[in-house]
């Protein structure tokens, strides 16, 4: 069968101010499209891919009619859930008697929702899409129902049908690589400026899932019970060579934390070293689980960047989010982490359930304090299929549109705090932290390359803008 997988046209604005977007933006791989196209061309199926970060809407429809596919899968986020039905919408119009499923974060939560509320949807991908979805286009292809095909809900005639869960993937070496080649020119696909150092940027998976119970974390193992699912080293490895053969320079290892296993995380980086393989990367990692030899065995390896998640300069409101980790851990991995010559991004929260506006100035004060070398304010979110989310009223209040649900625009407002002050913090860190002098010298004296001199040049016209223009977080429709 002909097979079309669509991310949604969406547009930077819609996400980011626009004076700050050019130093915010970024475009990832979508690893998991990606996944789901290498399984069906596995299974002998035509596949095609767009992107709607570099397709209009216009565009998507007129590629579509082009290529003619019997079957659709739409990727969803909660903040791109009206693109998806607009999507669907007209798609349908173009094909109608096309299967259009959707997938992603948002339907996952939602479900039988998606079908309720948007009834050019066929059915929802309910996990992990590769084998589901390989299994959903085999009974299209040989007109048999749907009945019995675990991980969908479907619309039955009037009807819609829930075929419960698929159970999650443990074998991760099975799953054929991504399917890169369809993404067209792969140096489109860059993150925001001064979070990597060569192009064109590969995203990597090493593991999935996570054993941590943050609560604003959506995962598909809502009790945990499966733990981190991890793909041997010689598939990683496999992979990474595999990219490197197809001209990718730098690699983002996209896992929770790329140390949860540290016995795995040193054999990692060993055979890198080993190997000598040519190329710079960036990862992720818990204060908790790291320490000055596997940040070492890291650098060596040709890592360069490390993002550890900090969240909040407050311990009571780091046990509130369940984040299982103390101050003093985060202040130690930061310090060794930059000793060993690797840069830090730290990411923070505002909003936490029980925070108060004199707790996020303290986050603020932390935050300089600990000086790593980026660090970034978000608003917590309560993402569908979160615990946060479920306990929307013991924690605080939240909009109901979902467009708000993008980090950005204070979606969501604890019972301690009002809406302006999250985003007056959320500015303030931002003006506090990147004015001040000891850090603008570190970062011209650090320039190394026009990459670099390229991002410097984007932060401080955002800064100028942070300084220049009050309220410049504010979005409108949110009340609360």
């Amino acid at each position: 069968m002909k097979c079309l997988l669509v991310i949604p046209s969406w547009q930077p604005g819609e996400i980011f101010p626009v004076k700050t977007a050019a130093s915010q933006v970024n475009y990832w791989q979508p690893l998991g499209t990606l996944m789901v196209a290498a399984s069906l061309q596995r299974a002998g199926h035509e596949v095609r891919f767009l992107n709607g970060a570099f397709l209009g809407h216009a565009e998507i429809l007129q590629q579509a009619g082009k290529f003619g596919p019997s079957f659709i899968g739409l990727y969803a986020t909660a903040f791109g859930w009206a693109g998806a039905r607009r999507t669907a919408r007209d798609l349908k119009r173009f094909f109608p008697g096309v299967f259009i499923a959707v997938g992603g974060p948002y339907p996952m939560a939602v479900r039988r929702q998606c079908l309720a509320r948007c009834r050019w949807i066929d059915g929802v991908v309910t996990g992990e899409g590769e084998i589901t979805v390989v299994a959903l286009v085999d009974r299209l292809a040989g007109g048999r129902p749907l009945e019995g095909v675990p991980g969908i809900v479907y619309r039955d005639g009037i009807e819609i049908r829930d075929n419960g869960d698929r159970e999650l993937i443990t074998d991760l070496d099975s799953l054929p690589f991504p399917a890169r080649e369809l993404l067209g020119t792969p140096d489109r696909y860059i993150p925001a400026p001064a979070t990597y150092r060569r192009r064109p940027v590969a995203v990597i998976m090493t593991s999935r899932g996570c054993d941590r119970k943050c609560i604003y974390c959506f995962q598909m193992d809502r009790s945990r019970k499966s733990g981190i699912r991890y793909r041997s080293i010689d598939n990683v490895l496999a992979e990474i060579e595999l990219c490197l053969a197809q001209g990718y320079r730098e690699i983002k290892f996209i896992d929770e934390t790329l140390a949860a296993d540290y016995d795995r995380a040193m054999r990692l980086a060993a055979e890198i070293t080993a190997r000598r393989l040519d190329f710079t990367w960036f990862a992720s990692a818990c204060v908790n689980q790291v320490d000055r030899p596997l940040l070492q065995a890291f650098r060596r390896a040709g890592c360069w960047a490390i993002l550890m998640g900090v969240e909040s300069g407050v311990q009571k409101n780091l046990n509130t989010l369940r984040k299982g980790i103390t101050l003093a851990q985060v202040q130690r991995a930061v310090r060794t982490a930059r000793e060993v010559g690797l840069r830090v991004f730290t990411p923070f929260l505002f909003g936490i359930p029980g925070e108060t506006f004199a707790e996020g100035l303290e986050t603020i004060r932390f935050a300089c304090e600990l000086n790593p070398d980026v660090a970034n304010f978000h608003c917590l979110t309560p993402f569908p299929g979160t615990d946060l989310h479920d306990n929307l009223e013991q924690y605080g209040t939240a909009v109901q549109d979902l467009s708000a649900y993008t980090y950005q625009g204070a979606a969501f407002v604890p019972h301690t705090m009002r809406r302006e002050e999250i985003l007056a913090l959320r500015q303030l860190a931002f003006r506090k932290f990147y004015s001040r002098p000891g850090f603008l010298v570190r970062r011209i004296v650090g320039l190394r390359s026009t990459g670099d001199l390229r991002a410097a040049v984007s932060g401080m016209r955002s800064l100028f803008w942070l300084w220049a223009r009050e309220g410049i977080f504010r979005r409108g429709g949110l009340t609360g």
